[in-house]
Protein backbone atom coordinates (compact mmCIF):
# COMPACT_ATOMS: atom_id res chain seq x y z
CA UNK A 1 0.00 0.00 0.00
CA UNK A 2 2.74 2.33 1.10
CA UNK A 3 4.70 1.45 -2.72
CA UNK A 4 1.09 2.34 -4.48
CA UNK A 5 1.04 5.97 -2.41
CA UNK A 6 4.38 6.65 -2.80
CA UNK A 7 3.89 6.04 -6.78
CA UNK A 8 0.85 7.84 -6.74
CA UNK A 9 2.34 11.15 -5.29
CA UNK A 10 5.54 10.52 -7.51
CA UNK A 11 2.75 10.67 -10.51
CA UNK A 12 0.85 13.39 -9.31
CA UNK A 13 4.05 15.64 -8.55
CA UNK A 14 5.38 14.92 -12.47
CA UNK A 15 2.16 15.77 -13.89
CA UNK A 16 2.00 19.39 -11.32
CA UNK A 17 5.69 19.56 -13.18
CA UNK A 18 3.81 18.97 -16.60
CA UNK A 19 1.75 21.00 -16.43
CA UNK A 20 3.23 24.06 -15.21
CA UNK A 21 5.92 23.69 -18.11
CA UNK A 22 3.40 23.06 -21.06
CA UNK A 23 1.17 25.54 -19.35
CA UNK A 24 3.23 28.66 -18.21
CA UNK A 25 2.75 31.07 -21.21
CA UNK A 26 -1.62 30.55 -20.30
CA UNK A 27 -0.61 31.16 -16.59
CA UNK A 28 1.87 33.92 -17.46
CA UNK A 29 0.86 36.22 -20.51
CA UNK A 30 -2.99 37.25 -20.98
CA UNK A 31 -3.50 38.55 -24.58
CA UNK A 32 -5.72 40.21 -26.28
CA UNK A 33 -5.35 39.35 -29.99
CA UNK A 34 -6.27 42.24 -32.36
CA UNK A 35 -7.02 42.01 -36.60
CA UNK A 36 -4.15 43.74 -38.56
CA UNK A 37 -7.16 46.11 -40.06
CA UNK A 38 -8.68 46.88 -36.50
CA UNK A 39 -8.60 51.25 -35.99
CA UNK A 40 -7.79 52.61 -32.22
CA UNK A 41 -9.69 55.63 -31.17
CA UNK A 42 -8.74 57.68 -28.55
CA UNK A 43 -10.10 61.54 -27.27
CA UNK A 44 -6.10 61.64 -28.03
CA UNK A 45 -3.96 62.85 -31.22
CA UNK A 46 -1.90 59.97 -31.18
CA UNK A 47 0.16 58.08 -34.28
CA UNK A 48 0.45 54.08 -34.82
CA UNK A 49 3.58 52.19 -35.96
CA UNK A 50 5.03 48.97 -36.89
CA UNK A 51 8.81 47.75 -35.73
CA UNK A 52 10.32 44.94 -37.82
CA UNK A 53 12.65 43.06 -35.60
CA UNK A 54 13.03 39.95 -37.63
CA UNK A 55 11.44 37.93 -40.17
CA UNK A 56 7.79 36.51 -39.52
CA UNK A 57 7.41 39.35 -36.19
CA UNK A 58 6.11 42.87 -36.23
CA UNK A 59 5.65 45.25 -33.17
CA UNK A 60 2.91 47.46 -32.97
CA UNK A 61 2.27 50.89 -30.89
CA UNK A 62 1.40 54.14 -30.07
CA UNK A 63 2.34 57.23 -29.71
CA UNK A 64 0.46 60.15 -28.25
CA UNK A 65 1.99 63.37 -28.69
CA UNK A 66 1.27 66.58 -27.62
CA UNK A 67 1.74 70.35 -29.38
CA UNK A 68 4.86 70.71 -26.92
CA UNK A 69 5.51 68.42 -24.79
CA UNK A 70 8.50 68.03 -21.95
CA UNK A 71 9.81 64.40 -23.20
CA UNK A 72 8.40 60.78 -23.68
CA UNK A 73 7.18 58.34 -21.26
CA UNK A 74 8.33 54.92 -22.61
CA UNK A 75 5.43 52.88 -20.58
CA UNK A 76 6.14 49.05 -20.55
CA UNK A 77 2.82 47.74 -19.96
CA UNK A 78 1.62 44.73 -17.76
CA UNK A 79 0.97 41.00 -18.78
CA UNK A 80 -2.63 41.31 -20.18
CA UNK A 81 -5.01 42.92 -22.53
CA UNK A 82 -3.51 44.86 -25.58
CA UNK A 83 -2.33 48.58 -26.24
CA UNK A 84 -6.39 49.39 -27.50
CA UNK A 85 -7.14 48.68 -23.35
CA UNK A 86 -3.71 50.08 -22.24
CA UNK A 87 -4.02 53.31 -24.19
CA UNK A 88 -6.10 55.15 -21.86
CA UNK A 89 -3.22 55.17 -19.04
CA UNK A 90 -1.91 57.91 -21.79
CA UNK A 91 -4.36 60.61 -19.85
CA UNK A 92 -1.96 60.18 -16.61
CA UNK A 93 1.49 61.04 -18.32
CA UNK A 94 -0.42 64.04 -21.24
CA UNK A 95 -1.66 65.79 -18.33
CA UNK A 96 1.55 66.46 -17.14
CA UNK A 97 2.62 67.35 -20.30
CA UNK A 98 4.47 63.99 -21.48
CA UNK A 99 4.05 62.15 -24.11
CA UNK A 100 3.77 58.56 -23.65
CA UNK A 101 4.72 55.58 -26.26
CA UNK A 102 3.69 51.60 -25.93
CA UNK A 103 3.99 48.77 -27.59
CA UNK A 104 2.05 45.29 -27.54
CA UNK A 105 4.20 42.36 -26.63
CA UNK A 106 4.42 39.39 -29.35
CA UNK A 107 0.85 37.57 -29.95
CA UNK A 108 -0.58 40.46 -28.24
CA UNK A 109 -3.03 43.32 -30.05
CA UNK A 110 -1.46 43.30 -33.68
CA UNK A 111 2.21 42.60 -32.30
CA UNK A 112 3.31 39.33 -34.12
CA UNK A 113 5.88 36.47 -33.63
CA UNK A 114 7.06 33.66 -31.24
CA UNK A 115 7.57 35.11 -27.62
CA UNK A 116 10.36 34.77 -25.23
CA UNK A 117 11.91 36.69 -22.47
CA UNK A 118 15.30 36.93 -25.11
CA UNK A 119 12.58 38.35 -27.68
CA UNK A 120 10.57 40.57 -25.34
CA UNK A 121 14.49 42.43 -24.39
CA UNK A 122 15.30 42.57 -28.09
CA UNK A 123 11.91 44.49 -29.03
CA UNK A 124 11.88 46.27 -25.73
CA UNK A 125 15.38 47.74 -27.06
CA UNK A 126 14.35 47.96 -30.91
CA UNK A 127 11.17 50.47 -29.53
CA UNK A 128 14.14 52.14 -27.04
CA UNK A 129 16.36 52.61 -30.36
CA UNK A 130 13.05 54.11 -32.07
CA UNK A 131 12.57 56.56 -29.49
CA UNK A 132 15.79 57.78 -29.65
CA UNK A 133 15.54 58.71 -33.33
CA UNK A 134 12.05 60.85 -32.34
CA UNK A 135 13.58 62.50 -29.01
CA UNK A 136 16.71 63.18 -27.39
CA UNK A 137 17.62 60.38 -24.48
CA UNK A 138 18.05 63.04 -22.01
CA UNK A 139 14.00 63.43 -22.62
CA UNK A 140 13.00 59.84 -22.45
CA UNK A 141 11.88 58.39 -18.98
CA UNK A 142 10.74 54.36 -19.09
CA UNK A 143 8.01 53.21 -17.07
CA UNK A 144 7.61 49.69 -15.98
CA UNK A 145 4.35 48.60 -14.86
CA UNK A 146 4.01 45.25 -13.18
CA UNK A 147 5.41 42.74 -15.97
CA UNK A 148 7.01 45.25 -17.58
CA UNK A 149 9.02 46.62 -14.77
CA UNK A 150 11.71 43.60 -15.33
CA UNK A 151 11.77 44.48 -19.25
CA UNK A 152 12.01 48.28 -17.98
CA UNK A 153 14.68 47.74 -15.86
CA UNK A 154 16.60 45.92 -18.46
CA UNK A 155 16.28 48.81 -20.92
CA UNK A 156 17.36 51.35 -18.40
CA UNK A 157 20.25 49.41 -17.49
CA UNK A 158 21.51 49.50 -20.96
CA UNK A 159 20.84 52.88 -21.93
CA UNK A 160 21.33 56.27 -20.45
CA UNK A 161 17.06 57.31 -19.72
CA UNK A 162 16.42 60.66 -17.94
CA UNK A 163 14.67 58.25 -15.23
CA UNK A 164 13.12 54.92 -14.57
CA UNK A 165 9.92 54.69 -12.92
CA UNK A 166 8.86 51.19 -11.66
CA UNK A 167 5.15 50.27 -10.60
CA UNK A 168 4.34 47.50 -8.46
CA UNK A 169 7.74 45.70 -9.75
CA UNK A 170 8.39 42.39 -8.84
CA UNK A 171 12.27 41.52 -7.09
CA UNK A 172 12.31 39.38 -10.00
CA UNK A 173 9.99 36.82 -12.07
CA UNK A 174 11.07 34.01 -10.50
CA UNK A 175 10.87 34.53 -7.28
CA UNK A 176 7.10 35.58 -8.00
CA UNK A 177 6.96 32.09 -9.21
CA UNK A 178 7.59 30.20 -6.58
CA UNK A 179 5.27 32.31 -4.19
CA UNK A 180 2.65 30.37 -6.37
CA UNK A 181 3.95 26.76 -6.63
CA UNK A 182 6.85 26.85 -3.95
CA UNK A 183 6.63 22.69 -4.21
CA UNK A 184 8.29 22.80 -7.21
CA UNK A 185 11.46 23.25 -9.15
CA UNK A 186 9.88 26.43 -10.62
CA UNK A 187 13.58 27.77 -12.15
CA UNK A 188 14.22 24.26 -13.56
CA UNK A 189 10.57 24.77 -14.90
CA UNK A 190 9.69 28.08 -16.28
CA UNK A 191 11.09 29.79 -19.39
CA UNK A 192 10.63 33.60 -17.77
CA UNK A 193 13.06 34.56 -15.19
CA UNK A 194 13.36 37.91 -15.37
CA UNK A 195 15.94 39.12 -12.91
CA UNK A 196 14.95 42.54 -12.17
CA UNK A 197 17.51 42.18 -9.01
CA UNK A 198 20.37 42.00 -11.35
CA UNK A 199 19.94 44.56 -13.58
CA UNK A 200 18.73 47.26 -11.05
CA UNK A 201 22.32 48.06 -9.58
CA UNK A 202 23.92 48.57 -13.70
CA UNK A 203 20.68 51.29 -13.90
CA UNK A 204 22.68 55.03 -13.85
CA UNK A 205 19.53 56.99 -13.69
CA UNK A 206 17.61 57.84 -10.71
CA UNK A 207 15.25 55.14 -10.25
CA UNK A 208 11.48 55.61 -8.32
CA UNK A 209 9.59 53.09 -7.03
CA UNK A 210 5.68 53.48 -6.90
CA UNK A 211 4.68 50.32 -4.83
CA UNK A 212 0.88 49.41 -2.60
CA UNK A 213 1.12 48.89 1.19
CA UNK A 214 -1.36 46.18 0.43
CA UNK A 215 -0.30 44.45 -2.99
CA UNK A 216 -1.29 41.26 -2.72
CA UNK A 217 0.07 39.87 -5.58
CA UNK A 218 3.60 41.35 -5.74
CA UNK A 219 4.16 42.55 -2.03
CA UNK A 220 5.64 45.83 -0.98
CA UNK A 221 8.25 44.07 0.52
CA UNK A 222 9.26 43.29 -3.45
CA UNK A 223 9.68 46.83 -4.15
CA UNK A 224 11.50 47.49 -1.27
CA UNK A 225 14.22 45.20 -1.89
CA UNK A 226 14.71 46.48 -5.07
CA UNK A 227 15.13 49.93 -4.31
CA UNK A 228 18.24 49.06 -1.93
CA UNK A 229 19.96 47.47 -4.92
CA UNK A 230 20.13 50.91 -6.46
CA UNK A 231 21.77 54.04 -4.98
CA UNK A 232 19.36 56.05 -6.78
CA UNK A 233 16.61 54.04 -5.89
CA UNK A 234 14.05 55.63 -4.12
CA UNK A 235 10.75 53.66 -2.88
CA UNK A 236 7.58 55.41 -2.55
CA UNK A 237 4.83 53.91 -0.95
CA UNK A 238 1.10 54.68 -1.80
CA UNK A 239 -0.90 53.63 1.25
CA UNK A 240 -3.33 51.20 1.29
CA UNK A 241 -3.29 50.79 -2.63
CA UNK A 242 -3.16 46.88 -4.10
CA UNK A 243 -1.94 45.73 -7.41
CA UNK A 244 -4.38 46.92 -9.81
CA UNK A 245 -5.38 50.31 -8.57
CA UNK A 246 -2.59 52.80 -8.02
CA UNK A 247 -3.95 55.21 -10.14
CA UNK A 248 -7.19 55.63 -8.47
CA UNK A 249 -5.52 56.84 -5.14
CA UNK A 250 -4.60 60.78 -5.65
CA UNK A 251 -1.35 59.88 -3.47
CA UNK A 252 0.05 58.11 -6.70
CA UNK A 253 -1.06 61.07 -9.07
CA UNK A 254 0.61 63.61 -6.26
CA UNK A 255 3.57 61.70 -6.58
CA UNK A 256 4.09 60.91 -9.73
CA UNK A 257 3.88 64.86 -11.12
CA UNK A 258 6.56 65.47 -8.61
CA UNK A 259 8.84 62.87 -9.77
CA UNK A 260 8.24 63.60 -13.74
CA UNK A 261 8.67 68.02 -12.99
CA UNK A 262 11.17 67.39 -10.85
CA UNK A 263 9.66 68.91 -7.56
CA UNK A 264 12.23 68.28 -4.24
CA UNK A 265 10.27 66.20 -1.83
CA UNK A 266 11.15 63.87 1.32
CA UNK A 267 9.13 61.07 2.64
CA UNK A 268 9.29 59.32 5.56
CA UNK A 269 7.40 55.42 5.26
CA UNK A 270 6.09 53.02 7.55
CA UNK A 271 9.55 51.02 8.42
CA UNK A 272 10.92 54.82 9.88
CA UNK A 273 13.59 55.21 6.87
CA UNK A 274 13.78 58.65 5.46
CA UNK A 275 13.64 59.01 1.13
CA UNK A 276 13.68 61.85 -1.03
CA UNK A 277 14.42 62.93 -4.49
CA UNK A 278 14.14 65.37 -7.26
Amino acid sequence: MWITVILLIILLYGLACLGVYLLQEWFIFRPEKLPPDFKYQYEYPFEEFFLYPEPQAVINGLLFKLPRSKGVIFYVKGNSRSVKGWGKFARDFLGKDYDFYMIDYRGFGKSRGKRSENAIYHDCQMAYNHLKTLYPEEKIIIYGRSMGSGFATYIAAQNQPQKLILDSPYYNFLETARRFVPFLPVAQLIKYHIRTDWWMPKVKCPVFILHGTKDRLIPFKSGKKLSQLNQNGTLIPIEDAGHNNLPRFAAYHDHLYAILNGVQRRYMYNSGIKASYD
